[in-house]
């Protein structure tokens, strides 16, 4: 899943304080620090699963299903690729497949004990493996091919077949260092400047080099294997229960809690990137909007991160290295470049240069343009969240400032307005309410449920709109929860034409809760003085604090009856998207809460409808026509191909084949877009004294303009517009900002 998607709580709920009262249990901890350990990873797992039971949206049944789930979940976390265990030792393990349901409600850790030991000693075979393999040179003839993906393969069978596994792995990431220094050494050669200096090596010393990469990173890699301790491998294995639940319902132990606070904070640093490890690697999880990263624009979500480097100096590759590594060579003072090597989707390979520098929480607000446009102006809204300022009764909230300005883009007469969704994890469901009443009359907007409760309708009550002209609002997969609710909302009064992609599937809302407060006084207390004896002795490691779940407790609904959840919202306007026919979002985990149906609220349509089949057909005949469509749609087959072959060549020839692909595909891409006709965008006057009050918001203000004007996506929606506009639609109706 995404990691933004984990981070998002959308609306503050108060589960019932009765429910403390189901926490009466006894802390057995004794003075041995290894069995209060084990005492306190009993509490954590009693009171959580207590917590789930009584709490939780949905709790599932706690049977052999259930059992199986958090099984492979926990071997999947540990052991994607298969790489370090045999299948006589999953043999060993497999009669806890349908047993940790027993386990859980006997509040026992034997399965987690078993493993955990088990693990220990197959991170020891597995570094002798790569020690061994890396002594010998590869040669990259031989027609062979490496699968990647583990769910395409079976565990090995023997210790023998496990070290061949490795062999191939580490086959493939000699060759590709390989071919990446024989590429820079011939680019080198072919610049005047450093040829006759350079000290051309041959392939045999390449290889050589290659290898001893490659050591380095297996060896920061194994590093970081060994860093995670028992408490870090029974947090993988609560997430393992807490995950077969839903994909939101998440265990944080005391420092992820703290972690996740600062994340919640509102201030964040660096270059705006958030990132994520998956299988021994960083990729980018998301990109802040505003951020660093946003207003360089060539970071994208996917993005693997192979290398780092601080300006021109050379870069360090980093695969093999921790997230909290990558995090610490990316990070630096305000103002200074970091350069980074990723890995695309699509195979291809990019040097990307960013400016550090601190990512305002400004940035975060609405904000708007005029796109100037041979029928009239068109009005567009950026809004990259639901934000509201709880804490302050005058604070800040969406729904004001959008109202806001609407009442600029109305002022400057413009004949429709885009609202743009795109990459909206959601945020404040009050604000999803009173935005949507800014385009309709008044009625209902979404329908919230929780647990054997009935529907509650949250309605727009005030007569009349701020704004009823023509209207498309922007989304794709990463709109998820309050923005999936505003555009099913605006799509079910037929009020708005939605463009873009199908959005993400997220249609619950979590809680976070401390687990210490749901335990009795007593057993707090004692928690409480185990936690101060640790910190007077040094030994200071967690223990005495269980952490904190976040809990799914509710479920949204659509007024016509439907789920947001896992369908997600279908766009009108479907636009072509590379990753189109990758299944991704909600609808990825198995565990996902199911999509249903309630009964469908009472509301009535906009008095003058959209008519979406016929604007997706003449944006159908736009896009047929459209060059960079065409490319990437046609790349989209491609990435759907090479995810279900998802096996990689071990000879260089073909290696070479399959990446000179990827770049001219990438290249050609480029290409077509400098190419294309970009739009005139400018800012409203009301704006101006704002914009130009210093350089730095000044450059701000030109980096944004300059990417929507080359927005291939935005472009078609002001088609879309047009098209739309041709539909006698009332522009004057109006009422008071909220």
């Amino acid at each position: 899943m995404l990691q933004f998607m984990k981070n998002k709580i959308l609306i503050p709920l108060l589960i019932g304080g009765a429910l403390a009262a189901f926490f009466s249990f006894k802390y057995i901890g004794g003075d041995d620090n290894s069995g209060g350990e084990q005492d306190r990873r009993k509490l954590v797992l009693q009171t959580v699963m207590k917590t789930i039971n009584e709490g939780h949206y949905s709790p599932r049944a706690i049977d052999d299903t259930f059992s199986s789930h958090v099984y492979h979940k926990i071997m999947d976390d540990l052991d994607f690729e298969k790489k370090f265990f045999t299948q006589g030792e999953m043999n060993g393990l497999q009669k806890y497949e349908f047993q940790i349901d027993d386990e859980i409600n006997a509040n026992s850790l034997e399965f987690f004990d078993k493993l955990n030991g088990m693990f220990a000693k197959s991170i020891d075979r597995a570094e002798g493996y790569y020690k061994e393999i890396l002594n010998t040179p590869f040669t990259f003839t031989d027609k062979q091919e490496y699968v990647m993906s583990g769910d395409k393969l079976q565990y090995a069978a023997d210790e023998n077949a496990l070290k061949d596994r490795w062999k191939q792995y580490l086959k493939y990431r000699v060759l590709v260092k390989y071919v990446d220094l024989k590429d820079a050494q011939k680019k080198a050669l072919e610049d005047p400047k450093v040829k006759d200096t350079l000290k051309v090596k041959t392939d045999a010393q390449l290889e050589a080099d290659a290898r001893v990469s490659v050591r380095q990173n297996q060896e920061r890699y194994f590093k970081r294997l060994r860093k995670i301790d028992e408490n870090q491998r029974f947090s993988i294995f609560m997430d393992g229960v807490t995950h077969s639940e839903d994909p939101h319902t998440d265990y944080f132990p005391p420092k992820e809690k703290q972690d996740f606070d600062v994340q919640m904070s509102g201030t964040f640093f660096g270059i705006g990137a958030q990132l994520k490890p998956e299988d021994g690697k960083v990729k980018v999880a998301a990109i802040i909007s505003g951020s660093p990263s946003w207003k360089q624009g060539d970071l994208k979500a996917g993005d693997e991160i192979q290398k780092v480097g601080q300006g021109a100096q050379d870069p360090v590759d980093v695969q093999g290295y921790d997230l909290d590594e990558v995090v610490a060579l990316i990070r630096g003072k305000k103002g200074t470049e970091v350069r980074l090597t990723v890995k695309r989707l699509d195979g291809s390979m990019k040097v990307i240069p960013i400016i550090r520098g601190e990512v305002q929480i400004e940035e975060t607000f609405a904000k708007s343009a005029l796109i100037n446009n041979p029928g009239g102006q068109i009005g567009y809204i950026y809004l990259p969240e639901f934000y509201s300022d709880f804490q302050r009764v005058n604070g800040r909230r969406c729904a004001e400032d959008v109202a806001n300005e609407i009442q600029k883009l109305k002022a400057a007469n413009v004949k429709g307005i885009i609202l743009d969704l795109r990459y909206n994890g959601g945020g404040s469901l009050s604000d999803v309410v009173d935005m949507a009443g800014l385009f309709i009359d008044k009625g209902p907007i979404v329908q919230v449920k929780s647990n054997d409760a009935a529907p509650m309708k949250l309605q727009d009550n005030e007569k009349g709109a701020l704004y009823a002209g023509p209207l498309a609002i922007m989304v794709n997969e990463g709109s998820a929860s309050a923005s999936e609710i505003m555009a099913a909302a605006m799509q079910d009064y037929k009020r708005a034409v939605i463009v873009g992609t199908p959005t993400y599937g997220k249609g619950t809302v979590q809680k976070v809760i401390s687990l210490d407060e749901m335990l009795d006084p007593i057993t707090r207390m004692r928690l409480q003085a185990t936690n101060m004896a640790a910190n007077s002795s040094n030994k200071a490691n967690g223990l005495g604090q269980l952490g904190a779940l976040k809990i799914t407790v509710q479920k949204f609904y659509r007024i016509n009856g439907g789920s947001t959840q896992l369908k997600g919202v279908t766009p009108d306007v479907l636009l072509p998207d590379p990753y189109a026919e990758i299944d991704m979002g909600e609808r990825r985990d198995k565990c996902a809460l199911p999509w249903d149906e309630i009964a469908p609220a009472e509301y009535e349509p906009f008095a003058n409808p959209v008519n979406g089949p016929t604007l997706a057909a003449l944006s159908a005949t736009r896009v047929k026509n459209n060059a960079i469509f065409g490319l990437i749609q046609a790349n989209a087959t491609k990435l759907k191909k090479q995810q279900d072959d998802n096996t990689a060549f071990l000879d260089e020839a073909d290696y070479r084949k399959e990446l000179d692909e990827a770049n001219t595909t990438s290249k050609k891409l480029e290409e077509l877009q400098k190419k294309g006709t970009p739009l005139t965008i400018t800012n409203l006057q009301d704006d101006m004294k704002r914009i130009s009050a210093d350089s730095i918001t000044t450059a701000k203000n030109n980096d944004w303009i300059k990417n929507l004007k080359k927005d291939i996506y935005l472009s078609e929606t002001v088609n879309i517009i047009n098209d739309l506009s041709k539909q006698s639609m009332n522009v004057t109706l109006g009422k008071s900002t909220k």
